[in-house]
């Protein structure tokens, strides 16, 4: 019965004492919200994001080119990529003896502090090399979770050079062009062993295509054992044209290859303009490449292997020329 405040569960007993029924006092808590909300008028649901970011999108699309909104213009990076992060006690020891260009070194607060350390430190503070102290998170979040023994380093990225460089720098050295290019060599330490032979060597530099190929990486720095800050790489867009403008420039492209039309011993343009095209081990030389060079020419081996990689290739290549000339 209505009102029956004695009937089982009427009278609903709280923190506050017993209370029987509402009187009126929450009458707006039993009446309903209304129809539900469009998918878009929600502030967290994703259709109302999405709307909001193509309204972004409409707004600064009316920017001037070159802009970005609030009249900023974009952000420019070296050829190179970002930042590159070198992890490890025994990898930045060896960094430091290679010569690469560190920027700054983190250290985790509270290493321990090995032969190794010490070492890093005394360089740091001989070389100039600004030390920090970052917290174990922080060096996990800078290297992308590798082992980094609580010291990370960084090191700037490359500011390659322009093929064309390579003839100025060869015509201010007064000796004929001699330039590697390396076609689909995708190991950064196979480019860092080649750049390390053609400064032995008496090379001018290197030239690597944009895309499908090593660049010059914390690795490839490393190998080089300090070749890289004295020969430079230069990166081509298109590696076939670039070949095809040194050719219009004097220069005779040879390229390596396990079925090259005559043995390296037998080379004749070695003391001429040269340029030396190094395929991929395996792979070797991409056709349009091929044909584009004036000669193919073959390291002779009296061994089972059937090819050796490019750093080692262009190193005997080198030597040849270099007694050639």
């Amino acid at each position: 019965m209505a009102g029956n405040s004695k009937r089982r569960g009427a009278v609903a007993k709280g923190k506050k004492g017993p209370t029987v029924g509402s009187g009126g006092k929450n009458r707006r808590a039993l009446e309903g919200r209304g129809p539900t909300p469009k998918a878009s008028d929600r502030p967290y649901h994703p259709a109302a994001k999405a709307a909001n970011k193509a309204a972004h999108r409409a707004a600064t699309s009316n920017a001037p080119a070159g802009t970005r909104s609030g009249g900023r213009p974009p952000v420019r990076r070296k050829a190179g990529g970002e930042t590159e992060w070198i992890a490890g006690r025994n990898s930045i020891v060896e960094a430091i003896r290679a010569e690469l260009p560190i920027t700054a070194i983190h250290v985790a607060s509270r290493i321990d502090a090995d032969e190794r350390v010490k070492e890093i430190l005394t360089a740091a503070g001989d070389l100039g090399i600004p030390l920090l102290e970052s917290s174990r998170q922080d060096l996990d979040r800078l290297t992308d979770g590798a082992v980094h023994q609580g010291v990370a380093a960084s090191v700037p990225p490359y500011d390659y050079a322009h093929p064309q460089d390579l003839l100025e720098r060869a015509a201010d050295s007064g000796r004929p062009p001699l330039v590697v290019a390396l076609d689909g060599v995708t190991d950064p330490r196979n480019l860092g062993a080649v750049v390390r032979s053609v400064g032995a060597f008496g090379g001018h530099g290197v030239v690597v295509p944009e895309r499908r190929a090593a660049g010059m990486t914390a690795s490839a720095w490393k190998t080089s054992a300090g070749a890289a800050a004295r020969v430079p790489v230069a990166r081509a867009t298109n590696l076939v044209r670039a070949l095809v403008e040194y050719k219009e420039a004097g220069l005779f492209v040879v390229g390596l290859d396990a079925d090259g039309d005559v043995s390296l011993p037998e080379l004749r343009l070695a003391d001429g303009p040269l340029v030396v095209v190094v395929g991929a081990e395996g792979a070797g030389l991409s056709r349009l490449v091929r044909e584009k060079c004036d000669q193919v020419v073959s390291i002779p081996m009296s061994g089972a292997v059937e090819s050796l990689n490019a750093g080692v290739a262009a190193g005997i290549a080198l030597y040849e020329v270099s007694r050639h000339r």
